[in-house]
């Protein structure tokens, strides 16, 4: 039996995020009165991800806690529109995507950390909300995934999907680019376009190869929960 309900868990995780989205959108930074604010970061972005992931996830439970044992077809209807909602988003956003910030941040910090997070930000954002946007969603979207089984949606169409999304974020900061002539993260001032291309082709391919990472990681958890209840089963057989 869990120490702690997958359920009180995912509360408490969707109140971290909210707090932490609170408290990041409270800070009087330069770069969120500029064009874009908040949005053109994809920092920001995966913390609306995640909170919304989350969101449906303690909606889910809530949903479920209501309609067991109620009988009613269209009540267990909707549910089953919410878990597949929930599934969806963690194959194809709340895994990929929160990976890629915590992974991509912290090489390029342990690099050289002024092309990605200056100094200067320790001015205005505490160590605790940084770590908050940048390291703790790991763990979360890990313990979601050990705790509850997604059903991954066929291969083709997740990899569509985190593609469009990819292709639509890289037009974006293009586009912020374009307007204001600044690029929304500093390294990207000091390569050039040749390079651009190949980061950004680059990016693109490691978010498929996470979205590909989060399905084999996602069977690879279940398959073996399943094979240690088969496992426990067998003496009562006999």
């Amino acid at each position: 039996m869990a120490l702690v309900p997958c359920q009180v868990l995912r509360v408490a995780i969707l109140l971290s995020y909210c707090s932490i989205l609170c408290n990041y959108k409270a800070i009087e930074m330069p770069s969120h009165q500029t064009y874009g604010g908040s949005w053109k970061f994809l920092t920001f972005i995966d913390l609306v991800i995640q909170a919304i992931f989350f969101g449906i996830c303690v909606l889910t439970d809530l949903s479920s806690l209501l309609t067991r044992g109620s009988g009613n077809q269209e009540q267990e209807r909707q549910l089953k529109k919410l878990i597949s909602l929930r599934d969806w988003m963690l194959a194809v956003l709340a895994f990929p995507v929160g990976v890629f910030v915590v992974a991509v941040f912290w090489i390029i910090y342990a690099y050289d950390r002024e092309m990605i997070y200056p100094k200067l930000l320790d001015n205005f954002i505490p160590g605790w909300l940084n770590h908050g946007m940048h390291t703790t969603v790991l763990p979360f979207i890990l313990i979601e995934m050990r705790t509850s089984h997604h059903q991954y949606p066929s291969r083709s169409s997740g990899l569509t999907a985190i593609c469009t999304f990819s292709v639509g974020y890289i037009l974006w900061v293009c586009w912020v680019h374009h307007v204001t002539g600044m690029w929304v993260y500093p390294f990207l001032e000091h390569i050039g376009p040749g390079a651009r291309i190949i980061f950004f082709g680059s990016t693109t391919i490691l978010m498929n190869f996470l979205y590909l990472l989060g399905e084999v990681l996602n069977n690879y958890i279940w398959d073996t929960q399943r094979s240690m209840e088969e496992e426990k089963e067998k003496p009562k057989l006999e």
